[in-house]
């Protein structure tokens, strides 16, 4: 059984992958925060933006099987025959906590390649095309390697300096989104700071939420 907050195509904003067209599929649920406001001071992730709790969002809802939920994903993508090759990009929350061997080969075998954003706290299955990890505060890694790393910043609790000797092929800094946080919690000058970091830092490229500057999901 898969419990999925939301499904939708669109392009993706972030990182490594940003404009690529993609289904995106958000798993409920997050071992780091239970997705109330009333816990999340006290979370090992406390910066969320994004409502992660049930199964009612687009497209959400709760799938039996791989196939299910293969047959599902596979009919929201919406590209032409142009010769692109379809993505869906597993988000959550933590997706690792339900992404599984099963669910990777239904979407291979529908000429998907499969994309993770992971917090990195569990370890990734095999057959992954495309891993982000993007640690959060202290919470230690145990996905050390992938694609690409990207943090969001700043974070006290985790400095890029943590993780620039780990096996990444991209690392990316990404201003953290404030909007969503108590005033009293919002880091100053968050976008100016990532920049700084970037210039005096250049194994680091700044990363952008672009859906969000260009008003799409």
């Amino acid at each position: 059984m898969y419990s999925v907050k939301e499904a939708f195509y669109s392009l993706q904003g972030e990182g490594g992958q940003a404009g690529r067209a993609s289904v995106f599929c958000r798993f409920a649920g997050c071992n780091l925060w239970s997705g109330r406001e009333a816990d999340r001071a006290t979370a090992a992730c406390h910066f969320c933006d994004t409502d992660i709790r049930g199964t009612d969002g687009q497209n959400g809802g709760r799938f039996a099987d791989a196939d299910d939920l293969g047959t599902h994903l596979a009919s929201l993508w919406q590209g032409g025959p142009d010769g692109a090759h379809p993505q869906v990009i597993f988000t959550g929350g933590e997706p690792l906590l339900q992404l599984d061997d099963a669910l990777i080969a239904a979407m291979h075998e529908r000429g998907f390649d499969v994309a993770v954003e992971t917090n990195g706290t569990l370890a990734a299955p095999a057959g992954i095309d495309w891993l982000c990890v993007s640690p959060k505060g202290r919470n230690p890694l145990v996905q050390t390697r992938g694609d690409e790393l990207k943090l969001i910043y700043p974070q006290a609790e985790a400095p890029p300096e943590r993780f620039t000797d780990m096996d990444f092929a991209h690392f990316f800094l990404q201003p953290m989104d404030t909007a969503a946080l108590p005033p009293r919690t919002r880091p100053a000058d968050a976008m100016a700071r990532t920049v700084a970091y970037c210039l005096a830092n250049p194994r680091w490229r700044l990363s952008l939420q672009t859906h969000k500057i260009a008003g799409i999901d």
